[in-house]
Formats: C-alpha cells, sequence, structure tokens
C-alpha cells in the first residue's frame, strides 16, 4: 500500500486502500498497523486533521470505541 508522509510527531505515514477499506498507519519507529473496515470519510477527515495522532486515537485505535476497528501490526 503506498502511504503518504505526514507531519506528526507520533506518525511517519499513512495510507489507504478504498476497495478494502484498510487503513494503513507508519508510526515513529518504524511500526505498521493496518485498522480494518475503516471508512472512507475517516480517512479523509484523518488527512485534514490538524493533529493525526490525537486524531487516530479518539475515532479509530481506541480501545474504548463502540464498534472498535479491527487491527494487526505488520511491521515493526
Amino acid at each position: 500500500m503506498i502511504r503518504t508522509p505526514v507531519k506528526s510527531s507520533n506518525i511517519k505515514s499513512i495510507g489507504y486502500d478504498p476497495a478494502a477499506e484498510t487503513l494503513e498507519v507508519e508510526f515513529s519507529g518504524n511500526r505498521v498497523y493496518q485498522y480494518f473496515g475503516v471508512p472512507q470519510h475517516l480517512h479523509s477527515d484523518l488527512m485534514k486533521a490538524r493533529s493525526h495522532g490525537g486524531f487516530l486515537y479518539a475515532n479509530i485505535s481506541s480501545r474504548q470505541l463502540v464498534p472498535s476497528f479491527r487491527y494487526e501490526q505488520i511491521g515493526d
């Protein structure tokens, strides 16, 4: 998946596959996670957010979300 570099203190790049609704995030330290079932509008909002990390936590990766998005680490 092609990722776009972003200016963030903890995220290096973000990619998205709209057909699979898969969001891919490369964090500082080269950890890469994929989040599954993420709608296109959330990816768009994430890319426009003032704080990519804050938006990701509040809307996609927080374990307190119901329903939450399934994810897996694919790289380190």
